[in-house]
C-alpha cells in the first residue's frame, strides 16, 4: 500500500501562491519580490508561472514541470515549521520548504541579495 501522500504535495501552488505574497505584503514587501523568488528557485518566468496557476497544478507538478532548481539551493539552510530544510529527506517536500524559507526571510525584511543566495 502506497503511503499517503502529505496534503501539501496534492494541495494547488494557485491557492498557497497568494498567501505566500499576503504574507510579504504585510511585511511591506512586493508580489514582484515574491515572484523573483520563485523565478529564482524553480526557473519559471512570469509567463510559465502564471501558465502553472491558471492550471491550478499541485505542488508536486508545480515542481515537477519546474524548468530548472537553482543550483544553489544547498545555500538555503536554517529551520522551517520545526524541520531543518538541509535535511529533509523528501525531495519534494524540501523544495516546498526551500521555497517557504525563502518567503519567510522576504517577510524577516532580508534584503533579495541575502535571499537569492548572491
Amino acid at each position: 500500500m502506497e503511503a499517503k501522500k502529505p496534503k501539501i504535495f496534492t494541495m494547488s501552488f494557485a491557492s498557497v501562491y497568494p498567501l505566500y505574497i499576503q504574507k510579504a505584503e504585510k511585511k511591506g514587501r512586493t508580489k514582484a519580490e515574491v515572484d523573483e523568488i520563485i523565478f529564482w528557485l524553480t526557473g519559471y518566468d512570469e509567463s510559465s508561472l502564471q501558465k502553472q496557476l491558471d492550471q491550478k497544478v499541485d505542488f508536486e507538478t508545480f515542481f515537477e514541470q519546474a524548468p530548472q532548481l537553482n543550483s544553489n539551493v544547498s545555500l538555503i539552510t536554517g529551520v522551517i515549521c520545526g524541520y531543518r530544510v538541509e535535511e529533509i529527506e523528501d525531495e519534494l517536500m524540501q523544495k516546498i520548504r526551500y521555497l517557504d524559507k525563502l518567503v519567510d526571510e522576504l517577510a524577516k525584511g532580508k534584503s533579495m541579495e541575502k535571499i537569492l543566495r548572491k
